[in-house]
């Protein structure tokens, strides 16, 4: 069975913190910075690797996307607008030469060679509801696995959005977020007058083959689901199987599509965090990171495409955790000193 390598991504947005790309070779414990081709000094916000080209990877960073085809080795910028910071990359599932790529200030911008060149959609807006002290950014783009061709976007901070033709129309999906935030228990503002900001501040969101329709999303205020394309919003409550709610990431199992991975945490930047799962969309959850101590917020997940019990996460700090028999024991390795703002994690 094949090997993966693991990548983390971490930002320079701390005075003084190490920030770029780091690679830890299959069956290796040491982390390589890894910096030819890529900006210097690099900001990586988000990892994506090609479905079925493993040694093809994208980089988003803050000076726009980074794609590499000899499997992390060296790096290139695409044909990518100057302007623009890049939060996530995604290639459609079912058309390959097809990637989308969420920004900030927010846009979506669509390659349909590969990423050698991109084109902005016009129409990748949203309301402005909150103001927050950072530019809105678009952090997670989701293609439904069937056609038509369906796309979600989630935002920090301004909720979600949809496309139900390919990119070139957008509409809101965030009226029954701020609506919800109209409960004491989901009330949140940190840097704007919105008590709605909670709700609307979304890390990641994904889809699954397994429930058609249905939209799982992270916010602040926990892990929420649409049935209907993001229409209307119900809180999963997962605040019953877990003590910490704030949720960072979640993703669908490439081996089975009930079963979903999320990262939650108390905040933001905090000294605790914890990986759960589920094997019921949703309807129950239950804690997989059994022995391991994160000493920061759980920022991001990685799942190998080749071996279902393979399972990676990591910590804000640079504390990342593996396991390669499905949760019942994991290993702990640090990536180098200084690293305080991961952001994204891959398998390749």
């Amino acid at each position: 069975m094949a090997k993966s390598d693991l990548f983390v991504g971490a930002g320079k947005f701390t005075a003084g913190t190490l920030s770029g790309l780091f690679r830890q070779a299959a069956g290796e414990d040491r982390w390589q910075s890894i910096t030819k081709g890529l900006p210097e000094p690099a900001s990586i916000q988000a990892l994506t690797v090609h479905p079925s080209r493993r040694d093809v990877i994208f980089a988003g960073t803050q000076d726009g996307v980074y794609r590499s085809v000899d499997g992390g080795a060296s790096w290139q910028r695409t044909d990518f607008p100057r302007d623009l910071q890049v939060w996530s990359v995604t290639v459609h599932p079912r058309d390959e030469r097809v990637v989308y790529a969420g920004t900030s200030p927010v846009g979506v911008l669509r390659s349909e060679d590969g990423g050698e060149t991109w084109k902005r959609l016009p129409n990748a807006v949203q309301p402005e509801r909150i103001t927050m002290g950072f530019a809105c950014r678009v952090m997670r783009i989701a293609v439904a696995p069937g056609p038509p061709d369906e796309l979600y976007a989630g935002l920090e901070v301004a909720g979600a959005m949809r496309s139900l033709d390919g990119g070139e129309h957008w509409s809101d999906c965030s009226a029954e977020l701020v609506a919800l935030a109209e409960r004491p228990n989901l009330k949140s503002k940190i840097q704007s007058d919105s008590e709605a900001e909670g709700m609307l501040d979304a890390h990641a969101l994904a889809v699954s083959a397994a429930a058609p329709g249905s939209v799982f999303l992270a916010v602040r205020m926990g892990l929420f689901q649409s049935d209907d394309k993001g229409q209307s919003w119900r809180d999963m409550e997962v605040g019953r199987f877990s003590p910490l709610t704030y949720a960072r990431d979640v993703r669908v199992s490439p081996h089975d599509p009930r079963t979903l991975y999320a990262c939650l945490s108390p905040a933001a930047r905090s000294q605790d965090g914890s990986l759960y799962r589920t094997t019921d969309l949703g309807k129950s959850w239950t804690r997989m990171d059994h022995g391991v101590k994160a000493r920061a917020t759980m920022m991001a997940l990685a799942l190998d495409p080749h071996d279902a019990n393979h399972v990676h996460c990591v910590s804000r700090c640079g504390q990342a955790f593996s396991t390669r028999d499905g949760g019942k024991s994991w290993r702990e390795s640090l990536l180098p000193d200084g690293v305080q703002d991961v952001y994204a994690m891959a398998c390749a």
